[in-house]
């Protein structure tokens, strides 16, 4: 039950970690759903290990590409100036938009495990997922229709976009609002298209991701696996790479030719599900 149990929420956070429906509320949903116990510390160390795997595996190239640029135009960094490569460029602008959603999750961490991390989750968590759900599925298709920029390449971001990016990234602390969901959201407003948006919501994530999977294994070091198995640490980490690439490589192709319409009807859905659940006095 164990396994299969870690294959499920696995696949659930591999492909939420990048779609725009959230995989932080889906992880509070359906342990509430289904009554369980939640694994603990490991799992989520083997969750983010996987999603961490599948994004530089996926972006390998631009990471590469990145910290190369940077020692290349090492000279002009020196001096105070913007580097003329554009890849080298795009890394300082990941890690200048990186700072608001690190300073964000310092400063409201604890009190957002309080209120959406409880054992058993409280049903005012629930319908507070469910209307985040709604809310930001709204506005991001607001921000659809409005209809984003040419195809320029997320190199070609400006520093601005970024930074308004970055901002947004720090709704995302709040389960039912989605990294890629509020960032993804933020560049359609400034002027990107959709695949450039979402790609450097990818790219704009392997800091926040390796951070967070950093000091949980930190802390993993300290206290072990706990009652957590090897073959279930193991599980959570393939299951979630493996459906973390497939679900970045789909929805980057997804926004190539669709809008994202079918992620905005599906969070609208869940979240009215959730609320009529909490309505009928479901309590996990």
């Amino acid at each position: 039950m164990d396994i299969l149990r870690a294959v499920l929420l696995g696949v659930v956070q591999g492909l939420t970690e990048f779609l725009p429906i959230s995989s932080s509320a889906h992880l509070i949903i359906i342990p509430w759903l289904f009554g369980w116990e939640p694994f603990g510390l490991a799992f989520d160390v083997a969750l983010h290990l996987g999603t961490l795997a599948a994004i530089l595996i996926y972006f390998r190239h631009e990471l590469i590409a990145i910290p190369t640029g940077l020692l290349r135009e090492r000279n002009t960094l020196r001096s105070g100036r913007l580097p003329d490569d554009p890849m080298a460029r795009l890394g300082l602008f990941i890690v200048a938009a990186t700072v608001p959603a690190a300073l964000a999750g310092l400063l409201a961490e604890n009190a957002i495990d309080r209120a959406f991390h409880g054992n058993p989750v409280s049903q005012a968590a629930i319908v507070a997922i469910a209307i985040v759900l709604i809310v930001v599925g709204l506005v991001l298709e607001l921000a659809d229709r409005r209809g984003g920029g040419p195809a320029l390449g997320e190199s070609r971001i400006s520093f601005r976009q970024a930074m308004t990016i970055g901002v947004a990234q720090t709704l995302a602390l709040i389960p039912g609002a989605s990294r890629s969901g509020t960032t993804i959201t933020a560049g359609l407003f400034v002027g990107l298209n959709r695949a450039d948006a979402a790609r450097f919501s990818f790219l704009l994530g392997v800091p926040l991701i390796a951070g967070a999977g950093l000091k949980q294994m930190a802390e993993l070091a300290v206290d072990g696996l706990g009652d957590v198995s090897l073959a279930v640490f193991i599980v959570g980490i393939v299951t979630a790479a493996v459906t973390g690439y497939a679900a970045i490589a789909g929805l980057l192709r997804f926004l190539q030719r669709r809008p994202v319409t079918v992620f905005v009807v599906y969070r609208v859905a869940l979240g009215l599900s959730l609320l009529a659940l909490v309505a009928a006095g479901f309590d996990g």
